[in-house]
């Protein structure tokens, strides 16, 4: 397993085109999904419209009194309100998309649940390139703007040009204002007063994937499979590796890691990752292809990390009649029913939906603070589906599940990740 150990440039991830997500639903499903959270939200929008014709020409006035990064560091975001007007821009999938993009309006719709003067509009931008000028676009005409994806990282301009505006901003960092403006090749990263923004430890996740699919496994072979050699889909796929592992050593569990050679991984620094990656997020012929090739080498369970290309794998294993998926990003249960069966082993969780709630119930009630952080399971950011009825784990896999949980959160295993010091042979908590 190669592994090097350094700081990723913003400019790398400013390349990434598509979000992490996982396996998605059909748009057919997953849009009467959406429609009906949205009937909550849609009757405050027409009052909030009305006002936005008297507000607009103040709001452009007060955007162009902060154009530097430096006045914009030291200005204070907007005094909090308990009715904000919220805006969601995805790309290039919209809220309906089943995974990511919908599991970050679940947060905001939440929200509104219990602040119901306030409102939500979503915009989808479908080309990946334009999604910084698109959400930067809108700034002017909305309280809080949250946007899902490495995609967004430059929307920091926007932040720095809009101090009174509030920012989400999920699955990566910000971009440095100062180094863009300086023209610096690769600019780093920066925190600012008005975005709140999170990463996520998916080696974690992937960790308890690993577990449970060396638990469960009949046929002693497994895998993960993966989108794009991005850090999030390398951080699910060392963690599944360490998790499987783990469970070999510690619980005598039979199980190997299955990888196909012609589908190794190429991550961010060109390094070879291995593993099983489709090569796109929304290929779903590819996926089945990989999903049959794993299946024909007798793995009997898979983790998918593929975004919409996981509905490939889906359809394999459905096919195929004797394997399970382990979901990611979201309870995917839903998505595995055929007939009177289900595919889905468990899913394990990224709760993006929570911490977007959290932070804007921070900025209604004045406690808001711009920072970066990076969400584990100690703050139940990271977690797997164990509600009865929506998972297919044995009682002595859910309680060994719950031991490598308890460990994980209070630092006694360290799974690792794309770029972390340790690696899949040698981290904390295997010896």
């Amino acid at each position: 397993m190669k592994k090097k150990i350094l700081t990723i440039s913003l400019a790398l991830i400013l390349l990434l085109s598509l979000v992490v997500g996982c396996g998605k639903k059909d748009d057919k499903d997953t849009a009467k999904d959406t429609e009906d959270k949205k009937e909550e939200v849609v009757e405050k929008k027409d009052d909030a419209d009305k006002e936005e014709a008297s507000e607009e020409a103040v709001e452009e006035d007060s955007a162009e009194e902060a154009t530097d990064a430096e006045s914009a560091e030291e200005a204070e975001p907007a005094e909090a309100s308990d009715a904000l007007k919220i805006v969601i821009v995805s790309s290039p999938s919209g809220v309906d998309d089943g995974s990511f993009n919908q599991d970050n309006y679940l947060g905001i719709l939440n929200f509104i649940k219990n602040h119901p003067d306030s409102t939500v509009e979503d915009i989808r931008e479908t080309e990946v390139e334009n999604s910084v000028a698109t959400a930067s676009s809108v700034v002017g005409d909305y309280d809080v703007i949250v946007t899902p994806g490495f995609q967004f990282a430059g929307i920091s301009m926007a932040a720095v040009d809009n101090p009174d505006k509030f920012f989400i901003l999920v699955d990566s960092f910000p971009t440095n204002v100062d180094d863009l403006n300086a023209g610096v090749e690769f600019p780093g990263e920066a925190e600012y007063p008005n975005i709140y923004a999170m990463q996520f430890k998916e080696q974690e996740a992937g960790f308890l994937a690993g577990v449970a699919a060396a638990l469960e496994t009949k046929s002693g072979k497994v895998a993960v499979v993966n989108g794009i050699a991005y850090p999030s889909n390398v951080n699910y796929q060392y963690g599944f590796e360490a998790g499987v592992a783990y469970a070999v050593k510690h619980f005598e569990a039979t199980a190997e890691v299955v990888e196909i050679p012609s589908r190794a991984g190429t991550d961010v620094t060109g390094a070879d990752v291995g593993g099983n990656y489709i090569g796109d997020f929304a290929d779903e012929v590819g996926g089945k292809q990989i999903g049959e090739d794993l299946l024909k080498e007798g793995v009997d369970i898979m983790l998918v990390a593929a975004g919409g290309s996981g509905n490939g794998v889906f359809t394999a294993v459905k096919e195929h009649g004797d394997a399970m998926v382990i979901g990611c990003d979201v309870d995917q249960f839903d998505d595995g029913v055929i007939g009177d069966k289900n595919i889905i082993l468990t899913s394990v969780l990224k709760v993006m939906n929570l911490n977007v709630e959290r932070q804007l119930e921070a900025i209604a009630n004045g406690t808001f603070a711009g920072k970066n952080e990076v969400l584990g399971a100690d703050s139940d950011s990271v977690d797997y589906v164990k509600a009865e009825g929506r998972h297919q784990l044995s009682d002595d896999t859910l309680e060994k599940l719950e031991d490598v949980l308890a460990k994980i959160k209070d630092g006694t295993i360290v799974p690792p990740g794309n770029f972390t010091e340790d690696t899949v042979e040698n981290f904390k908590g295997l010896d």
